[in-house]
């Protein structure tokens, strides 16, 4: 576990350290209207690659005896999903620019919407290095693939592309992304299909890929709306601190959460194991993310700033409020998986459905007053579904309503006294740089006091890995549980 952690935590912090500097370097090249153009076609992409998926990449993770009619079967069914998908968003490019009125939306999807092919080549090669818990080869590839593409957006940037150095950068990432992973997983595909292959996985995969399109469709359903009935600039804005909302707390929960679905499969049939584990990483977890989301929310204002200028400041309410809506995020995907990982995947549907209809309403009744009303709404039904997810796993794994939220009560505490200290500074300070400073000082500092105090166990086993990673090169991948 520490090794698929570690590489994980260096996967998503070297590609989100990555994009974050071509980010602040494109977001003073590109104007708010550039990016709100990008913003207005997003939604179809996650949709249609989640499509191409079609679930069944996880269901080859899980499934133990996978073999090479599974693989090929999973890789043709894919590839005859993208180019339908590709050919019929490709046609339908004048329809979405007609509905946002952006005529250059018509060149701009067609050409973004390579993706969907691209991605469809290289969803086996990731699957077997799941399988195989390869979580640095995977490393390697994203950031690799990450920094090539990051390095010739900025230069198309420079050269005056405006929004062709965004759409070419998404293109270029999965295009060195098919590249790279074929040269590490070495695969051949071979013409072999069977129906029986996709209708035994289909059982787990069906309810896997209405969650996550679900997810897909209403990640996105805010910029929609602000394409739509908004100006690009405000989208713009929106599109900017969704995406740093993303890069700061996805960040974590890919970091603490991605690795826990391999980890939890493997010992899916010994409940009392699986409990046990299951709440040692609730914990790590919440010691961590609370704090620092609500770290995020009281130094909003000076962050953004500093990092995209003056011109971006207009972001900072889109970005608190969708830094609070993603406060129990970690854990609800930690119960997602713990879920998943026991084959309950119908239950996770339909925590979606619930939570996607709260959404859904949300917009209905909070539309008039605009886009924060609606993201408090959508704030709501985020904190609602997750209680849900905690009543089903009450009921599937035995754990305890008071346990779960004794994992976390504390750790919000400590992030509340984090962010009443850094609005007490914000009165006294009024130059943005030395306020920033001392507010991420002043929180590192009260933070440790507080975990050594109060979570002496964690801070010891913390010293205890840093000091360990110093006096050695190798990394074990043992279990500590």
């Amino acid at each position: 576990m520490i090794g698929a952690v570690a590489w994980t935590s260096i996967d998503r912090i070297g590609m989100q350290a990555v994009q974050f500097v071509v980010g602040l370097i494109l977001a003073r090249l590109i104007s708010p209207e550039n990016y709100g153009l990008i913003g207005m076609v997003m939604i179809f992409l996650p949709v249609s690659t989640l499509l191409v998926d079609g679930g069944f990449g996880l269901a080859l993770v899980r499934k133990q005896n996978a073999d090479e009619m599974d693989f090929n079967t999973v890789f043709l069914f894919n590839i005859f999903v993208s180019v339908i998908l590709y050919l019929f968003l490709f046609l339908a490019a004048p329809l979405i620019a007609a509905f946002f009125n952006e005529p250059q939306l018509v060149n701009i999807s067609r050409v973004l919407f390579l993706i969907i092919l691209i991605n469809s080549l290289y969803l086996i090669p990731i699957a077997k290095m799941q399988r195989n818990l390869d979580f640095r080869g995977s490393a390697k590839v994203n950031i690799f693939s990450i920094l090539c593409s990051g390095i010739i957006s900025v230069i198309l940037a420079f050269s005056g592309f405006q929004v062709w150095a965004l759409v070419l950068q998404q293109v270029l990432f999965h295009f060195f992304r098919l590249i790279i992973f074929q040269y590490y997983v070495k695969w051949k595909p071979k013409f072999m299909f069977s129906f029986r292959v996709i209708r035994d996985m289909g059982a787990f995969s069906l309810h896997l890929l209405g969650t996550n399109v679900l997810n897909a469709v209403f990640n996105q359903i805010y910029i929609v709306i602000l394409g739509k009935f908004y100006s690009k600039y405000e989208t713009g804005l929106y599109t900017q601190a969704n995406k740093l909302n993303e890069t700061t707390n996805s960040t974590f929960q890919t970091i603490l959460v991605g690795s826990t679905y391999s980890l939890l499969v493997k010992i899916q049939d010994d409940e009392e194991r699986f409990r046990r584990v299951y709440r040692g990483i609730a914990s790590k977890i919440s010691i961590v993310t609370f704090p620092f989301m609500f770290v995020l929310v009281s130094v909003a204002f000076p962050l953004i700033f500093v990092l995209y200028s003056e011109i971006w400041v207009k972001a900072v309410p889109y970005f608190q409020l969708l830094t609070l809506s993603a406060l129990f995020a970690p854990l609800y995907g930690l119960n997602v998986n713990a879920l998943n990982a026991r084959g309950k995947s119908n239950i996770t549907f339909r925590v979606e459905i619930i939570k996607k209809t709260l959404i859904l309403i949300s917009v209905l009744i909070c539309f008039r007053w605009g886009i924060m009303a609606m993201l408090t709404g959508y704030i709501a039904a985020c904190y609602i579904a997750y209680f849900i997810s905690m009543i089903y796993l009450k009921l599937n794994l035995k754990h305890k309503l008071s346990h779960q939220i004794a994992d976390f009560v504390g750790c919000i505490g400590v992030g509340l006294v984090l962010a009443l200290s850094n609005t007490g500074i914000s009165f006294l300070i009024e130059n943005n740089y030395l306020l920033i400073a001392l507010q991420l000082t002043a929180s590192a500092i009260i933070y440790l006091i507080f975990v050594r105090l109060f979570y002496n166990e964690l801070f010891s086993q913390a010293l205890h890995f840093v000091f360990e990673k110093q006096n050695s090169k190798k990394t074990t991948d043992e279990t500590v549980i």
